[in-house]
This record gives C-alpha cells, sequence and structure tokens, in this order.
C-alpha cells in the first residue's frame, strides 16, 4: 500500500496554527486538497489568505464547529470545492487549568465540548458523506480516514489537567467506538496522541524558561522535543492506503514520555 495522499481531499481543523496548520501544510505539499478550517478566521487568513488566493488545492473556512450549523455549512464547502472528502483530520483543541476541588470549575464540561463533542458531530457529519460515497465505489478499498488529535495527557496524570486529561481520554474512547461503527462502510478512525511538540506557541513559552525546556527533555528517553512534521508523518500514515488495516488505534508520538516514571528520573 502507498504512503500517498495526493490527489485526496482532507478537512483539518484547527487549523490557524500550531499542529494542526503544520499538519494542513505537510498535506498541500504532499498533494492533497485541503481544507484548513478554524474559529480564528484572523489568523487563518493571516496565515493562509494569500496562499489560498493562488493554489487551487487550498481552501479556508473560519466558523465555530460547536454548532450543528457551521459543520453543514463546512461540509457543503468542501464538496463544492472538491466534490468528495476522503480525510477528516481533527486537530481543533483546547487547554485549560482546572480546580480539581472547586464545585464551580466548568473546565471539564468545556473541554469535553471543545475537544471530544465537536470532534464527534464533525466525524459524524463526514462520515455520513463518506457512506454516500462508498455506494458508488465497487472497488473495495478503503473508504475514508478519521484522525483524532490526542495527547498523553490521556495517560499522564496532573490534577491541574484534569479537564484536558478527561476531554483527551474520552477522545481515544469515541475513536475506538466510531472505528467499531464504521469499519464495515471501509472507514478507519484513528488517533495520534503526542506530548510536547515545538510549534510556535510552544517555542513563544519556552522562551527565557530553559528550566521548563530541560525538564521536557530529561522526561523524554529520546532526550529532545518532537518537531509539528513528526505528527505530521503519523498523521499521513493513518490517512493513508498504507494503513488501510489499521483502526481503531491510538499511536503515540512521544518520544518514549509515557514510558517512563518522572519521579524516578527526578530521583536520579
Amino acid at each position: 500500500m502507498s504512503f500517498s495522499i495526493a490527489g485526496k481531499t482532507a478537512i483539518v481543523t484547527g487549523a490557524a496554527n500550531g499542529v494542526g496548520l503544520a499538519i494542513g501544510r505537510h498535506f498541500v505539499q504532499m498533494g492533497a486538497n485541503v481544507v484548513f478550517v478554524d474559529m480564528d478566521e484572523k489568523t487563518l487568513c493571516h496565515e493562509l489568505g494569500d496562499t489560498a488566493k493562488k493554489e487551487e488545492n487550498i481552501r479556508i473556512f473560519a466558523g465555530d464547529l460547536r454548532k450543528k450549523l457551521t459543520i453543514a455549512n463546512l461540509l457543503s464547502t468542501t464538496i463544492d470545492a472538491f466534490e468528495r472528502v476522503d480525510i477528516l483530520v481533527n486537530a481543533s483543541r483546547q487547554v485549560m487549568t482546572t480546580d480539581p476541588l472547586d464545585p464551580e470549575d466548568n473546565s471539564v464540561e468545556e473541554l469535553l465540548q471543545q475537544n471530544t463533542l465537536t470532534a464527534l458531530r464533525v466525524s459524524q457529519t463526514v462520515a455520513r458523506r463518506m457512506i454516500k460515497q462508498a455506494e458508488d465505489d465497487n472497488t473495495g478499498g478503503p473508504i475514508g480516514s478519521i484522525v483524532n488529535l490526542s495527547s498523553i495527557a490521556a495517560r499522564r496524570t496532573h490534577a491541574e489537567l484534569l479537564a484536558y486529561s478527561v476531554s483527551s481520554a474520552a477522545l481515544d474512547q469515541m475513536t475506538r467506538s466510531l472505528a467499531v461503527a464504521l469499519a464495515p462502510s471501509r472507514i478507519r478512525v484513528n488517533a495520534v496522541a503526542f506530548g510536547s511538540v515545538m510549534s510556535a506557541s510552544l517555542k513563544g513559552s519556552l522562551k527565557d524558561q530553559d528550566t521548563i525546556r530541560e525538564t521536557i527533555v530529561e522526561n523524554t528517553p529520546l532526550h529532545r522535543i518532537a518537531s509539528p512534521g513528526e505528527v505530521s508523518d503519523a498523521v499521513q500514515y493513518l490517512a493513508s492506503d498504507a494503513s488501510a488495516f489499521v483502526t481503531g488505534q491510538i499511536i503515540t508520538v512521544d518520544g518514549g514520555r509515557t514510558l517512563i516514571d518522572p519521579a524516578c528520573v527526578s530521583a536520579h
């Protein structure tokens, strides 16, 4: 099977910055048609506006995916531009801290809505379109691929990241459940869970913060921080026919960080 995604049409959410933007740009370089989606219209246009005017295989779509009408409009925009959708990358996610002992703290509800339920609703809508496409396909091959961006926070415990961890764990289980539900339609659903990635936002956070950088590296067996491209490569694998027999899996891209106990590292 081929790792190629050339000629396929992908929707990438959370694509105005960070890993989502890196994935979208990588897909474009690999020859895919890409709809970059984000609610931050200003940043989306700043990053991609001029390019979208020049390149026929790029579209930008700004809107709040927590609204059903926005999701419907996104699918219509994609079909109008490229006639089909083959790949969905749910990269839109938010991180916020939680006070785990405050009953007035609403972060769990907010992140379940933003990080899990939004991905579920977009996936359901796009999957219905993929199923319709399958009716006209008699090859017996893969029809579509959905890739969710998750986090190693689903398996690591930090009290102040309670909401983010819960939403990530829920996204992982949603991935498995949808994989079983959509398998008869030849639609695969997988996820990529990652830790620290050297995106522009992390670079800004680590500026003049050598101690934090050293802590991340110390707790990573490969002793470095991942580049956005390393996550993009993993997503491309799951989006391509090279992973045609892979579904319901959470692939971890963290340099081995989830394999060790931070307390043991600190003890040394």
